[in-house]
């Protein structure tokens, strides 16, 4: 098997608003599926209210998307989820040759104060197929978390 390397990315953007409606913002059920839907119309979460330490499933409308841990969960402040295999029509997926390239892959949000305004710092592993696609949208769904807080 050839592993393939995964890529660190970082997106950010300032937003004025307090930490807590960025945070809703960002996790709140409809709030999520407006920004996600960014990257696929009508993406959504199956979660246990992002808990730390619970299971979440990120989903398409068709079921069909990945699964990951919440490492870590500081309300207002940061979540860490560690990406681990995909869903097909609902059901979690043992792992094969082309999931174990990119599980244990982490994706993190953060809060960091600064003067007048917070800033939502994202810290993503990409796969190198992904780079492109991501590098676009990504700035894109962080607008419409941006414009969400208004």
């Amino acid at each position: 098997m050839v592993m393939k390397k995964l890529n660190r990315l970082q997106f950010h953007v300032d937003i004025k608003a307090d930490k807590s409606t960025i945070w809703n913002a960002l996790w709140d059920a409809d709030s999520y599926r407006d920004w996600a839907g960014v990257f696929y119309e009508g993406s959504y979460a199956v979660t246990d209210g992002w808990k730390e330490g619970s299971t979440v499933n990120f989903l398409n409308p068709d079921k069909n998307g990945i699964y990951s841990t919440v490492e870590t969960h500081i309300p207002n402040k940061l979540i860490k989820f560690r990406h681990i295999g995909n869903v097909v029509g609902g059901e979690q997926q043992p792992l094969d040759d082309d999931t174990k390239k990119w599980t244990g892959s982490s994706e993190q949000y953060s809060l960091i104060e600064g003067q007048g305004y917070n800033t939502l710092r994202v810290d993503i592993d990409i796969m190198d197929e992904h780079l492109d696609y991501m590098k676009e949208t990504f700035p894109r769904a962080l607008q419409r978390i941006k414009d969400n807080c208004g």
